[in-house]
């Protein structure tokens, strides 16, 4: 078969074949990444990088990742033999002539992109692929001044590489329909789990998950909580770190640099403003794990305080099921299953629970305070978004000033009778899962508005590039449209900021749509 059949044939086929050479341009940890997978694929694959010695040296420490799983047992010492025989280094872009596909992973910023993209699509035949691991630079813009825009897609990984499933296919202005679907079949015959996306700042996880890291930002700008409260209150939705946990790990100067690159790249939209807090973190070399300091001195964070239940459910007062909607309807059965007695009153223009004369709201996006002032009822509590009872741990709750200290008790005892420690922040509008959530929620929906992808993508691209314990669309089903854009409206009118303004698709199936 000549070069060109073998190239024709692959971008018209649903699976690359395994003879068809890869190039990778980039020996850092993500690029080695790829050329494992790919070699694991069964693929020759040429790795380039311009550091002297760098891609030898990345091919040695891929042999030791291979060595080390050979030694648990999860893998054959000749398959690891073949997959070692099919990496070699290359000294100069013009080895990777030959390769069908060449995947460039190089500094994250434009003009170098630009400039190697230039030279691959002169180097190239007319049919071969050319795909950018960015994840966050314009597909569109790298394209510009290629020959051949047409053949360059985005094929972002996540690290790392051998074990993360997602990978986001990335399609510019100009990028071709087949390239797009060939690097989508290429991908899932390399056992990843691919999606579609357009090419928008972010793309879909980068963008989507940036409400995870704002809102704790801003509410630690408030003084809401501490790190390890916040932390503490989104673990209990199921999330495996939380967001200073998170952002520690990351690095704050890599968080900050990707929050200010989708601001500027949405010409300052105030949903993407970056943060004091964590600019303050940067500039004074609190960068996380790798600098020993950020939020937290060293790894892990110091647990939060234990209590127990001082006293039985019998001793508390009058327990009432206030209102309807499916968050409520989560709570009564936990109340339920906790064996806690309470009556319903599903009449009423509230939604929470009903503690002898303490309401509890549930989160609407007002403070307590607010609730107190506009109801004329000083004994007056709000109680973050009960997502998850049955892994929930912790929960925020805040209080109106005058609330006396016998309720407030009171509605601690309840807490832990229900197996959360209370976490009382100070009465800020929303608190700290309801809060996060809606705006996760809202930004998957603008996404899919905005034809960035679908709703399943932008499920499968968080729970697999970001590990989150559900996508926003499966959050918007279970917490229904009306309760995200209620609270969202609230927080809009509480911070008059176009931060909170609720997406349109929102919006719509508000209105049944």
């Amino acid at each position: 078969m000549s070069f060109t059949e073998q190239h024709s044939r692959w971008r018209v086929a649903s699976t690359a074949p395994a003879e068809a050479c890869i190039g990778v341009i980039g020996a850092g940890v993500m690029g080695a990444g790829i050329a494992q997978v790919a070699a694991q694929a069964g693929h020759p694959v040429r790795l380039l990088d311009v550091r002297e010695g760098a891609a030898a040296a990345a091919i040695a420490q891929t042999a030791k990742a291979l060595d080390s799983l050979v030694t648990k047992g999860r893998m054959e010492q000749a398959e690891r033999d073949a997959v070692m025989a099919r990496i070699s280094p290359a000294l100069a872009t013009a080895e990777l002539a030959e390769c069908a596909l060449v995947v460039e992973v190089i500094i994250e910023k434009l003009e170098p992109k630009q400039a190697l993209l230039r030279e691959l699509d002169a180097l190239l035949p007319p049919d071969a692929i050319i795909a950018s691991n960015t994840s966050s630079i314009s597909i569109t813009a790298l394209a510009n001044g290629m020959t051949t825009p047409s053949r360059l897609v985005g094929m972002h990984f996540f690290n790392p590489v051998p074990l993360m499933k997602l990978v986001e296919v990335v399609s510019g202005a100009e990028t071709e329909l087949s390239v797009a679907e060939s690097i989508y079949a290429l991908a899932k015959r390399w056992g990843k789990t691919p999606v579609h996306a357009k090419s928008t700042p972010g793309f879909i996880v980068n963008r989507i998950a940036r409400p995870y890291y704002a809102e704790t930002l801003a509410l630690l700008q408030e003084q809401a909580g501490t790190p390890a409260q916040l932390d503490r209150a989104l673990r209990g939705v199921g999330f495996r770190m939380g967001p200073c946990e998170l952002m520690d790990l990351i690095g704050h100067d890599t968080n900050y640099l990707v929050t200010q690159s989708v601001y500027d790249a949405n010409f300052g939209d105030k949903r993407y403003v970056p943060s004091l807090v964590q600019k303050a973190l940067v500039d004074g070399g609190r960068l996380g794990r790798k600098a020993g300091k950020g939020f937290y001195e060293g790894v892990p964070a110091a647990p939060l305080p234990v209590a127990a239940p001082a006293a039985s459910a019998a001793a508390l007062p009058a327990l009432s099921v206030v209102g309807r909607g499916a968050l409520l309807e989560r709570l009564a059965d936990w109340l339920t299953h906790k064996g806690l007695s309470f009556t319903r009153g599903e009449s009423a223009d509230w939604c929470g629970l009903q503690l002898g004369e303490l309401q509890l709201h549930l989160s609407s996006g007002h403070s307590a305070a607010q609730l107190a002032h506009e109801r004329r009822h000083a004994e007056l509590g709000v109680i973050d978004w009960p997502v998850a009872p049955d892994r929930t741990d912790a929960l925020a709750l805040a209080f109106a000033p005058h609330t006396s200290h016998a309720h407030r008790e009171a509605a601690a005892q309840l807490l832990l009778l229900l197996g959360w420690q209370p976490l009382v922040l100070r009465d800020v509008p929303g608190l700290v899962v309801a809060r996060t959530l809606a705006m996760l929620v809202n930004e998957g929906a603008d996404a899919v508005w905005q034809g960035v992808c679908d709703a399943q993508g932008a499920d499968l691209a968080m729970k697999l590039g970001v590990n989150y314990p559900a996508g926003p669309f499966e959050w918007l089903a279970l917490l229904g449209a009306a309760p995200v854009a209620e609270l969202l409206d609230g927080l809009f009118t509480a911070y008059r900021s176009e931060r909170y303004r609720v997406s349109p698709l929102i919006r719509q199936q508000t209105w049944g749509g």
